[in-house]
């Protein structure tokens, strides 16, 4: 498991139930993007509009069920962002 997916996955996971909406993961990556990426916690060209992070969300979806779990979260982000 990559430590940074993890922690990016717990900073977007603003109601700290152990899985992303759709909804969340644009609110958090509007609201607190900017500052994860000073922190190093994602790359700043990660930080996109609601549409780059929508498809990110989708991209991450693996079984279709509109919430992502840390797992189907790591296998994306890890891949994209090169970790």
């Amino acid at each position: 498991m990559s430590e940074k997916a993890r922690r990016l996955f717990e900073a977007l996971d603003l109601n700290h139930d152990g899985r992303l909406t759709r909804a969340e993961v644009i609110s958090a990556l509007r609201t607190k993007g900017p500052t994860l990426a000073a922190q190093g916690i994602m790359p700043v060209w990660g930080v996109g509009d609601a549409d780059a992070s929508s498809a990110l969300f989708d991209a991450a979806d693996q079984n279709g069920d509109a919430v992502l779990s840390l797992e189907e979260f790591e296998a994306v982000v890890d891949r994209r962002f090169g970790w």
